[in-house]
């Protein structure tokens, strides 16, 4: 079979797309094409279990990405972990009684920090810490939970 120039231009434009494809895969899953936010203000907020959150993850308020978590440390006084969150600064009227809940997209997805908002009407500013904050629900503890419960219920039957 004789191969053509147009034949190995083809297969050339081919690989080109296949690799610019992996590209983009790599950094969509890699959370770099949304790079971290440069301007805004930094938010604290203290959790008892973070699961897999972590640098760069997304912050929503309905659905909608008003940040990201910019740092994740553990609070060794409260013993806790601390996950600190950069605001863009367009989002300047949250208020400061808003609550951090840590959520999965989808079955397997990323997990992000999700803010409902709250109806004080002072708002959330440089350094501020969020008092009200729900743990990642975590599927194994969940699992384990419910097997135990359903060992102490068939347990605590009396057999006819």
């Amino acid at each position: 079979m004789k191969i053509t120039r147009t034949m190995e231009v083809g297969v050339g434009l081919f690989v080109s797309l296949g690799l610019a494809a992996l590209l983009m895969l790599a950094l969509k899953v890699a959370n770099i094409s949304a790079m971290a936010v440069t301007e805004g203000y930094l938010v604290t907020a203290h959790f008892d279990n973070i699961g897999k959150l972590g640098i760069r993850s997304p912050v929503k308020m309905s659905g909608v990405v008003v940040g990201r978590v910019t740092r994740v440390d553990y609070d060794v006084d409260r013993g806790q972990a601390v996950v600190e969150m950069r605001i863009e600064k367009r989002f300047s009227h949250i208020p400061r009684d808003t609550s951090a809940s840590i959520y999965t997209a989808g079955l397997l997805g990323e997990q992000y920090l999700s803010l409902d908002p709250g109806g004080e009407e002072t708002f959330l500013k440089q350094g501020d810490d969020l008092p009200l904050t729900q743990s990642a629900v975590i599927l194994e503890r969940t699992i384990q939970q419910f097997l135990y419960s359903k060992t102490v219920q068939g347990n605590g039957k009396k057999k006819p």
